[in-house]
């Protein structure tokens, strides 16, 4: 990593996030948040209860209105931890798993993560306004390999600091990272208060790798969670990642996983 630029940063951390604050003040009213009862997501039964660490998700642009309402109602079936939705389609994932045990989270600046830091988070105030109770940014990728990690910084604090406490995911699209960057980047989201550490968005050139897992983890130890996502297709997949390091797995072939354990046993 760049160590002294990184030091350096995050020994001014408190300045660059209070010039995030006052531009969130100018632009964003999240004032509801604070009147909001947060529900975390449910906890795993048994090691055999794997749904209760996978995000069932929905999130290619082809996506119509029944597939979202197919993909909620799977999710309360099998008691997946949550529904991911592209956030047009939050609200509608919510009032589809009201009364359920099953959160609806939303993906913001997706799936490039290429837009202002403000817009991303004014899309995600308004995903938790529509009953989003995680969200999932994405990292400005090009700021990142452009060295310019006060962006970066400011970038995922944005989020945070806008709709906490809701957790907030990082997506940091690995497949596009080096080792370096990628330590950079989940040594950022630490110092922004992120929840997890995300690994891919699923539609860039690769998905979760178990080196990305145990890379991440070192950095981040017990600081952030740690969510794999992009390419988990079988049950295979998935243990692979939680034996990495994973705490929350992203799929959607989620249904297909659950049924591929039910026939083991």
């Amino acid at each position: 990593m760049n160590n002294n630029r990184i030091g350096d940063l995050i020994s001014q951390k408190e300045r660059v996030f209070e010039d995030v604050r006052s531009k969130l003040k100018e632009n964003v009213d999240n004032s509801f948040i604070k009147r909001l009862k947060i529900r975390p997501v449910r906890e795993a039964e048994n090691e055999k209860d794997i749904a209760a660490i996978i995000d069932h998700t929905i999130l290619k642009p082809e996506a119509t209105v029944e597939d979202v309402k197919r993909v909620a109602r799977e999710a309360i079936k099998y008691r997946f931890a949550t529904v991911c939705v592209n956030s047009s389609y939050i609200e509608l994932a919510s009032d589809v798993l009201q009364n359920s045990e099953v959160l609806p989270i939303s993906v913001v600046g997706f799936p490039l993560g290429a837009m202002d830091y403000v817009s991303k988070s004014y899309e995600a105030v308004a995903a938790v306004r529509k009953g989003a109770m995680e969200i999932d940014t994405v990292i400005n990728v090009g700021r990142l390999k452009s060295n310019d990690f006060e962006y970066v910084l400011k970038d995922i604090f944005a989020v945070v600091e806008a709709v906490k406490p809701i957790p907030v995911k990082v997506i940091i699209e690995t497949c596009l990272l080096t080792d370096e960057e990628k330590e950079t980047a989940s040594l950022l989201c630490v110092e922004a208060g992120a929840a997890f550490v995300k690994t891919s968005t699923g539609f860039s050139t690769g998905g979760a790798k178990e080196d990305d897992i145990k890379l991440i983890r070192k950095v981040v130890g017990e600081k952030c969670k740690i969510k794999a996502s992009g390419g988990i297709k079988t049950l295979s997949d998935l243990k692979k990642m939680v034996e990495a390091g994973a705490d929350r797995i992203g799929s959607s072939q989620s249904v297909k996983i659950v049924e591929e354990l039910k026939n083991l046993v």
